[in-house]
């Protein structure tokens, strides 16, 4: 049995590669991605192939067709020189015939010695008259040939043997009489008013496209928390005129929203700060025991985790943006880490700095650095610069947080005790706080399994 009488199943459906879909991967990968780069394709290709197309029309059958019946004309006066030559008794300078041929052919001939041709001339690049009057001669005139098409010059050269007498005939002749020579004038107004058409489609497309980029900085300015530029209005077309709308109207709803949930907070925080205060007040007037210690400890438990809500809800937009030291402010947790007698190594350029809320991104490596101590031993902070972008590893030996629960923890008061354990400090906000200031900075934050056996946390922020 050979390897050809054995039958091979076919590959299953889900293996196998569509070419269709591997040519539109392929060409998707290779496309622009911005809308200004694929309008202007879509005006450039068509009217691209559309020339290309009248030109090649144009050159195949107008300018070849000219050509060869100006090469046919000046094949056929030569040839009937060359008759007159051979058939009628000539003076011997040849004067007769060459007045005539100048007069009232407009060619200038003359007499040559039997003498070799010259070395054959390189056939030009667009060899369409080359071809044309060669094939012209050889089927008028039928006798050996050299011709010159190449030069500069406006003369073609044109060598031919004679018979009788066994000299050589040199004839010069125009290039535009045997040779469409002006349709490059064509083929000049076609791409010159092609440029004119592209230059008014780029104004005008880029003053249509403009503002749906504005409307789309806006909004990614808006997401990260920051003030919507003065710059931005409405305008352009009237569906972005609708969607530059609707983006301002969506964003005063979300502002009071966001004044009406802070306003509330503050009011409840403002009323339970002062029943805390009384409790506070009340367990100092009384004898201390182990009892009003307890209830100490929740009084204070209850101030925190307020304070935890209220910065949960309060967030950071309010914040100025400022130039800060990375290095500097991972240094300040070094106290965490003195009172808590845990590693703690920073691994950061000493000069480098983002573009970032000061207290929002201390609020962002406190909550980190405060998670990883409380569960780890030490704690290991890498910081890199990229294309663009900061990228800050933490990475702890606790014990970690299983893969199904990675994405959990971020949600607000979510925590890994059982029964929202009130013993255990923390209110579950910490990552929660940590990833929307990441977010509004145009980051985020996601959680891995670290190689020092816990929890790696990838902080990625723009410069």
């Amino acid at each position: 049995m050979t390897l050809k009488d054995v039958d091979t199943p076919p590959l299953p459906l889900k293996n196998r590669r569509n070419p269709w879909q591997v040519f539109t991967r392929w060409f998707a990968k290779k496309m622009p991605k911005g809308l200004y780069a694929r309008s202007l394709l879509i005006i450039i290709v068509p009217m691209v192939v559309l020339q290309s197309v009248i030109a090649f029309v144009f050159m195949e059958r107008h300018w070849q067709t000219v050509t060869q019946r100006l090469s046919k004309s000046v094949t056929a006066d030569v040839a009937a020189i060359i008759q007159v030559i051979e058939d009628y008794p000539q003076d011997p300078e040849f004067a007769q015939i060459t007045g005539l041929a100048r007069d009232r052919l407009g060619l200038n001939i003359s007499i040559l010695p039997p003498d070799p041709f010259p070395p054959a001339v390189g056939k030009p690049f667009f060899s369409l008259l080359d071809d044309t009057l060669r094939t012209e001669i050889t089927e008028q005139i039928g006798r050996p040939f050299w011709i010159d098409t190449v030069g500069d010059s406006d003369l073609l050269e044109i060598r031919i043997r004679l018979e009788k007498p066994e000299n050589v005939l040199r004839v010069f002749v125009l290039r535009n009489k045997a040779y469409a020579s002006n349709s490059h004038i064509f083929l000049i107004w076609m791409v010159g008013t092609s440029l004119v058409l592209l230059i008014i489609a780029i104004l005008f497309l880029r003053n249509q496209i403009r503002p749906i980029q504005q409307l789309s900085h806006a909004a990614e300015s808006f997401g990260k928390g920051q003030v919507l530029s003065k710059d931005f209005r409405i305008r352009g077309a009237s569906e972005v005129r609708q969607a530059g709308l609707a983006f301002l109207q969506m964003r005063g709803r979300i502002e009071r929203q966001i004044e009406q949930r802070t306003a509330m907070l503050t009011g409840v925080s403002h009323d339970l700060r002062t029943i805390l205060t009384r409790f506070k007040l009340q367990l100092a007037l009384i004898r201390q025991t182990s009892e009003t210690e307890e209830l100490q400890a929740d009084v204070d438990d209850m101030q925190k985790m307020l304070e935890g809500y209220i910065d949960f809800a309060k967030g950071d937009a309010d914040e100025a943006i400022e130039t800060i030291n990375i290095n500097e402010t991972l240094q300040r947790h070094n106290l965490e880490k003195d009172l808590l007698e845990k590693k703690y190594q920073i691994d950061c350029p000493a000069d480098l700095s983002i573009h970032i809320r000061p207290n929002a991104f201390t609020r962002l490596t406190s909550n980190l650095v405060s998670n990883a101590f409380r569960y780890a031993n030490e704690l290991n902070v890498k910081v890199s610069e990229g294309n663009e972008r900061i990228t800050l590893t933490f990475d702890d030996d606790g014990p970690g947080i299983p893969d199904d629960m990675k994405e959990e923890v971020f949600k607000p008061f979510m925590r890994l005790d059982e029964a929202r354990n009130l013993d255990a400090s923390g209110t579950g906000l910490g990552l929660s706080i940590a990833r929307d200031i990441a977010r509004n900075h145009g980051g985020d934050i996601n959680l891995y399994d670290s190689p020092l056996g816990g929890l790696r946390v990838i902080v990625v922020l723009p410069k």
